[in-house]
């Protein structure tokens, strides 16, 4: 008899990529512990000590996120949040360049008429005595 899994046929792909974002966390956290323990684990058996801490924050982990996924009101919003991400309607290459290529000269224009406007305010204060001429 396996694990049961609530409401086993929806959301999968929600579920899945879930607990694969989760479990890369949680193995990410696994090794940077195996990789700092050396200085607080005992010298005897160091290697064992490591392996079976990393193992332990594991299988905890896996647990928890095997619990966590399957409570009925997490597995009841992913199910909500796939149907609606199958709502959405996505934008078209054509369009997400456009629009890419509308934000990169909106934003050198931005940045130039805050130049231009940087470079008033410095020679207003320079002519009115405020900004000391360098000697350059």
């Amino acid at each position: 008899m396996g694990l049961p899994i609530y409401k086993p046929g929806q959301g999968y792909w929600t579920r899945v990529l879930s607990a694969v974002g989760a479990g890369t966390l949680v193995l990410a956290g696994a090794a940077w512990i195996y990789a700092i323990s050396p200085g607080f684990l005992p010298d005897a058996n160091q290697l064992y000590y490591q392996a079976g801490l990393a193992v332990a924050i594991i299988v905890g982990f896996g647990m928890l996120i095997y619990f966590l996924l399957n409570k009925p009101n997490v597995v009841d919003f992913m199910i909500a949040v796939e149907a609606e991400m199958k709502k959405v309607n996505w934008p078209s290459k054509k369009e997400i360049v456009g629009s890419t290529w509308v934000v990169i000269c909106g934003t050198f224009m931005f940045a130039g008429l805050l130049f231009l406007i940087n470079f008033a305010f410095g020679w207003f204060f320079l002519q009115i005595g405020i900004l000391a001429p360098t000697g350059n």
